[in-house]
């Protein structure tokens, strides 16, 4: 007789990990929007002066029509790579990896920036201003954090989850704090700055004019980016088929109410001109301002932007490592980067994978010069509009045969995600003019002719064309794949 071995079934991610108020909390924490907002209202009010409140109600409405569409993909195919297998299934191979690339390579660009902001307004916040100065600590401070969050994102996803409600918790509570003394003391009329009324002209996105409004979108789009991670957690999600996508389209609405909010807050308090001003602070405004709002309370809006940060450092993991995931189960990555901890039901080569790419992005550019890290942030916004575009068009080539059945599905599957993905397609094309300009950059310097940005931006994107080349000269297996429409 003879005895045959039966193999155990490969891991997989932990089933019911999280609920959906976790997916919402992670959906809202990857956006960081204490550090978001300090990042862009000096630069939006620069451009639109007191309309900026306008431009971020202006830049919510791709984002809601893009999540409305992760939302309809989600309900059909819930898999943890999003853009990655949606992209595939309607566009083919080529795109789909192309997509998946994009925000594999946003995760790892933005990671070291992230966990630095975190760092250094953690040492505000707890009045060690000093060690802010010194490279050597604040680096080795920022690395120290990723390779926390990173472990952390491989021990458990429920133990993430738990992390994140705390963040969200302690930034939310500080932003409301700021916000609403700030507010009273603008409409009070007390403010150092000149305090302004606010008024509901202020939500008209075109009261700056088109160019500025372009502009400003721009950095618009910026500060929701980052909502999508809790589709990433579909297959570790209760309900995976419809809590994902419910919470993505939640957590724009949230953070469309909470920029409103702390935006009419800081314009009312602070004014147009100091802000506009200050603009080339970015995050280090609400450090200023909230020492002249909140005197010894300081600290407050200081840790908000501390939490914001460090909660996203560890949810940017999230997207970046899923997505690996994802393209080396169907092939389009080596198989090693599918390993899934036994233990802990996660992703652990990949994830580690994206610490330490992130880690020595972040070293190695970070010490050429600290400009050079800010303009790899910059260069985010091609890689961003164009799988948030791809996937607003995927939406509508998979689900073609269902946007003749009713007027809902025409303009939810068809008509919305193809809007969206033309904002955000016309957006990029605004990126590329504007950073193809040296003096847009934070350099300043010209790199092969054109600003530095662009020449990141692109050159990521060159350098995952060729991967995908080689990759699929080594094994084609996944480029068998063929587009289909959904029948369901």
């Amino acid at each position: 007789m003879t005895v045959r071995s039966v193999s155990s079934p490969e891991p997989t991610l932990r089933p019911d990990a999280v609920g959906f108020v976790d997916g919402l909390v992670i959906g809202l924490a990857s956006t960081s929007p204490a550090y978001s907002l300090a990042a862009v209202l000096g630069p939006v009010v620069a451009l639109v002066g007191v309309h900026a409140p306008g431009v971020l109600l202006a830049s919510f409405v791709p984002m809601l029509l893009i999540a409305g569409a992760f939302a309809a993909l989600n309900r059909a195919d819930p898999d943890c790579g999003t853009t990655f297998s949606w992209v595939t299934r309607a566009m083919g191979p080529s795109a789909g990896w192309i997509g998946g690339w994009a925000i594999t390579m946003t995760g790892v660009l933005v990671l070291g920036s992230l966990a630095e902001v975190g760092v250094r307004f953690t040492l505000l916040a707890v009045g060690l201003d000093g060690w802010t100065e010194s490279t050597p600590v604040v680096m080795g401070l920022t690395v120290a954090l990723i390779v926390l969050m990173a472990w952390i994102c491989v021990r458990g996803t429920e133990l993430s989850a738990r992390l994140q409600n705390g963040l969200i918790v302690a930034q939310t509570v500080a932003l409301g704090v700021f916000a609403v003394v700030a507010v009273t003391r603008g409409i009070r009329g007390d403010s150092p700055f000149g305090a302004l009324t606010p008024s509901w002209s202020w939500l008209d996105p075109f009261g700056a004019g088109g160019a500025a409004l372009t502009s400003g979108l721009l950095l618009g789009v910026f500060a929701y980016w980052g909502w999508e991670s809790a589709v990433n957690l579909t297959e570790e999600t209760t309900d995976s088929r419809t809590a994902p996508g419910k919470a993505a389209v939640l957590s724009t609405v949230v953070l469309l109410l909470t920029y409103l909010a702390v935006a009419t807050a800081v314009v009312s308090f602070a004014g147009t001109e100091w802000l506009g001003a200050n603009a080339d602070e970015e995050e280090a405004v609400f450090a200023l301002l909230s020492s002249e709002a909140l005197g010894g309370w300081d600290w407050v809006v200081l840790l908000a932007v501390a939490t914001s940060a460090i909660a996203s450092t560890q949810t940017t993991i999230i997207p970046a490592s899923r997505t690996g995931l994802s393209m080396a189960r169907r092939g389009a990555l080596p198989r090693r980067f599918a390993s899934i901890a036994p233990a802990h039901r996660t992703p652990d080569v990949s994830t580690w994978w994206v610490a330490a790419i992130g880690v020595a992005w972040y070293v190695v550019v970070g010490s050429i010069s600290e400009n050079a890290l800010y303009d790899s942030i910059t260069g985010l916004s091609l890689l961003i509009a164009l799988y948030y575009a791809l996937t607003g068009l995927a939406c509508a080539v998979y689900f073609r045969r269902r946007l003749r059945r009713s007027v809902r599905n025409l303009l939810l599957l068809g008509v919305g995600p193809l809007v969206g993905a033309a904002m955000l397609a016309w957006l990029l094309v605004l990126s590329v003019r504007d950073l193809a300009d040296a003096e847009n950059s934070y350099t300043g310097q010209a790199w092969m002719g054109v600003g530095p940005p662009l020449v990141i931006g692109v050159g990521v994107m060159v350098v995952g064309a060729v991967l995908m080349m080689w990759w699929r000269w080594q094994d084609a297996s996944f480029w068998r794949e063929r587009p289909s429409t959904y029948d369901g």
